[in-house]
Formats: C-alpha cells, structure tokens, sequence
C-alpha cells in the first residue's frame, strides 16, 4: 500500500513539473493574505485535435494558434470559494496597444496582456494564471465518467456540435462537454419547436459556470485514486500555468474547493454598438460591489 501511494506521489510531481509553464512577465500581484484571485482561461487552441476527434466537425482543425474561447475569474481562501465570467465581448482598453476592444483578444498579444489588460479595466487583482485548451479539457471530462448535467429541455447547437435529445439529467462525455461549454448558438426543443437561446454570452457565461460547478464538486468528491490520476494526466497534458504557480498552490486550490459548489456571480454589463461590432460594456456603479468581492474596483472605458 505505501509503495502504491508512493509510486502515486511520485507520478503526481513528475506530472506537475511538467506542466508547460507561461511567463507572466510580473504581470500577476502577489497575494496578500488568504485570498487568491485565479485567472481560468479556457483556449480555443486545436494541437492534438485530428480527422479521429470526436466531434471533429465542430471543433475545427484548419485554425491556428491559440484564442481565448473562456475567461473566468475563480477566488479562493477567504472564506466559500467564489468564480465570476468576464464575458470574452467585454469592451475593454488593452493594456499593451492602448486601443479600445474586446477583452478576448488583448490574449492574442499574451496571456500576460490578458492579465494586465484584466487588472486595469476591472481593478482586479490577479495573482495566479491556469489555462486549458479543448484537448485536455474533453480528456478530463472522459477520465472523471463524464458529466451529469441536468437540462430543462433536450438541446442543440449546430455550430459547436452539441446534440442532447432528453430533458433532465444527461451525462455528457468529452467531446458533448466542450460542445456544451462552447455553446454561443443554443437552442431547446420546447413543444416540438426550436427555441434559440435569447441572452446570448449571458446564456454561455451561466452553462459554464454550472458545468465548472458542477467538475469542481465531482472532482473533490472523488476518493477512487485510479480516477484522480486519471483526471490529473488528462488535464496536464493542454494545461498553461504561470511560472510562479507551485504544487502548495494546487494542494491549497484542491482543499479549498474540495466537495464544493462555487457561488457563482455576474459581472453586469450592457448591450452595445462599437462601430460595425456588437460588445458589451461595463456597468460601472452596478460593478462596484461585484468587483469588490475579488479585491477590486471597475473604471473600464464606457
């Protein structure tokens, strides 16, 4: 038995010391006290996505490089563990060009753009960076037996490949996950009729939360070992941490969410027009409290 959680130990340090490591370039605040800001980034990349993939269709594999497709702000340490979306059309000043634009794509300068770029809009502290492409992400889900996630209709969206034909719980694999998460096209089957989703990022923003809710619960509550290893080999092999992030980090991150459902919180934001490009912008006096909750305050550009 010693040697079998021995052997474990060992294989769990080889797989963390392998995690690609991203340079923030002092980009990230140090932490002061218990509390931690976590900058989640889920990335469109498609390295390791082939004509076998699941889904192939929907994914894509003739888009290079590397966007971000999710952008989440998870807090820990101070008390129950809380996340909040910044939607990926949040109209923003990036920090590197001193242009007005969507959030997402200050990423395409760097992670640590995205970081800055983050800190200045919203006055939010960063102080840890993890990433996880579609790759990693669709393994994880298959390695923990799936997701059971509860749908109120049976639902589709033609452009990210998600098919769900029952209402009530429905155990999504990989590939119908990263479908699910990606959804900016839902539609539910109500009455024999399709029925497009009517708010939009809003919509995703709250399916992602409710998926990470509910990865985050399943995760902590696993005592399999065999699973566990499973979870951590399929999730280190398309994962990007900050280069300051050490195992006492995760070990801190894995006991604080042990078991746990997140209090999920939206950042209020309003509907615009930016010349030709429809993007949301940020409800300055209503963002206040929302922002403080994560150690900042808003003074993004309206």
């Amino acid at each position: 038995m010693l040697l079998l959680v021995g052997s474990a130990l060992g294989w769990g340090w080889y797989r963390f010391n392998s995690l690609y490591r991203v340079d923030l370039d002092g980009a990230l605040a140090s932490p002061k006290g218990e509390a931690v800001n976590y900058l989640l980034v889920g990335s469109d990349s498609r390295d390791g996505v082939d004509a076998d993939t699941t889904n192939v269709g929907a994914i894509g594999t003739n888009v290079s490089g590397r966007r971000a497709d999710t952008i989440i702000v998870l807090r820990v340490g101070d008390g129950a563990a809380t996340m909040m979306s910044i939607p990926r059309d949040l109209w923003v000043t990036n920090s590197k060009t001193g242009r007005a634009g969507r959030v997402n794509a200050t990423y395409n300068d760097s992670p640590a753009n995205l970081v800055r770029t983050a800190t200045a809009n919203l006055g939010i502290p960063i102080h840890r960076y993890l990433e996880v492409d579609f790759v990693s992400f669709s393994g994880m889900v298959d390695a923990m037996g799936g997701v059971s996630i509860d749908f109120p209709n049976p639902a589709l969206d033609r452009h990210s490949g998600l098919n769900v034909i029952a209402s009530g719980p429905v155990r999504l694999d990989g590939p119908q996950a990263l479908a699910y998460v990606r959804s900016r096209h839902y539609v539910e089957i109500i009455g024999g009729k399709e029925v497009p989703d009517p708010t939009a990022d809003l919509g995703r923003q709250q399916r992602q939360q409710t998926f990470i809710r509910t990865v985050l619960k399943s995760v902590g509550d696993t005592r399999n070992p065999i699973t566990a290893l499973r979870i951590v080999g399929a999730a280190a092999k398309g994962t990007r941490v900050d280069d300051q992030l050490g195992l006492g980090d995760i070990v801190s991150l894995a006991r604080n969410l042990a078991g746990a459902e997140p209090e999920t919180v939206v950042l209020p934001t309003r509907g615009a027009r930016k010349g030709k490009a429809s993007v949301l912008v940020l409800e300055a006096s209503e963002a206040g409290p929302v922002l403080a909750r994560f150690g900042g305050e808003p003074h993004a550009p309206q």
